[in-house]
């Protein structure tokens, strides 16, 4: 690893004007767990290190009548924990409780898993399918922007060098909706996700219907890939096994996943559409009331 400088940001203010005057050559620190591993192997270089931990807006996790706001330097671990945000986003416990052993859960964020930008991230397609709004600020002001639009290559993201990330907000769920993230993985201690998957739905009143639908998925393409055709297919529809079913086929025709050591493009496929036929099955089952 080369020689770096290491500065603790007060404020938001500070933490910008460092990133503007140091355009190209500096990185946000929020938990550390990607940044610095990639800087000793050498993947990625910085000549300021800014930790983020100090600033107040980045720091805040928040419930109120219009939502819910997490700071991007907001642990797993702070996540998890939360038993007021579990009742409203289950599948924000799903994702948050799966990134990293109970050690790195403690260092680890939701908003640098969001940068650092790996196809294989498990908190990104859940926050896809909430619908997110990330909120990302330079000297100049503050912008938002839907998650989705944020990935744009492997370990690319659309901020430019002098932004930072402050927080990513979720809107307060309707009445009769749910959500859930699941991942498959070889084996426990292989913990990149072979495919994962994240769905929310909103139901009628009486629970026969899809209203809405959203369907997000990673480790099947360059970026974490919402899938907008597939959520879109459901509203309307009877909630069945047949419109599931169908669904899950738009998913899995929509994933353009790499053969690899973890998996095989067919293997990948088929892993979505049995992902996204689970992951609809179980949010219904929430949006119901039927499952924790």
């Amino acid at each position: 690893m080369h020689e770096f400088d290491y500065v603790v940001a007060e404020n938001l203010t500070e933490a910008t004007k460092l990133l503007s005057d140091h355009k190209g050559s500096a990185r946000i620190l929020a938990g550390g767990t990607d940044l610095l591993v990639i800087m000793r192997n050498g993947r990625r270089q910085a000549k300021l290190v800014i930790d983020a931990k100090k600033i107040p807006e980045l720091t805040d996790l928040s419930l109120n009548d219009e939502g819910l706001s997490i700071g991007a330097a907001v642990t797993c671990r702070q996540i998890w924990e939360n038993t007021e945000l579990a009742g409203d986003y289950p599948a924000i416990i799903d994702s948050a409780s799966l990134i990293g052993g109970i050690q790195v859960q403690g260092r680890a964020t939701i908003g640098g898993n969001l940068c650092n930008a790996a196809p294989s991230a498990d908190a990104i397609p859940t926050l896809i399918a909430y619908g997110a709004i990330a909120h990302i600020q330079n000297s100049d002001g503050q912008r938002q922007v839907p998650v989705e639009e944020i990935c744009q290559a492997p370990g690319q993201t659309s901020l430019s060098e002098d932004e930072i990330l402050v927080k990513l907000t979720i809107a307060k769920p309707v009445a009769h909706s749910g959500a859930k993230f699941l991942r498959f993985i070889p084996r426990n201690e292989m913990d990149i996700a072979v495919v994962n998957v994240a769905s929310m739905v909103e139901l009628d009143s009486e629970g026969k219907s899809f209203l809405k639908a959203r369907i997000a998925m990673g480790s099947v393409a360059p970026t974490p890939l919402f899938v907008k055709a597939a959520g879109d297919s459901l509203a309307g529809k009877e909630v069945n096994d047949e419109s599931i079913k169908a669904a899950a086929l738009i998913a899995r025709e929509a994933a353009t996943p790499i053969t690899d050591m973890r998996g095989t493009i067919e293997h990948r496929k088929q892993l979505v559409e049995v992902l996204t036929v689970r992951t609809l099955n179980a949010a219904v089952a929430r949006a119901k009331g039927e499952q924790s």
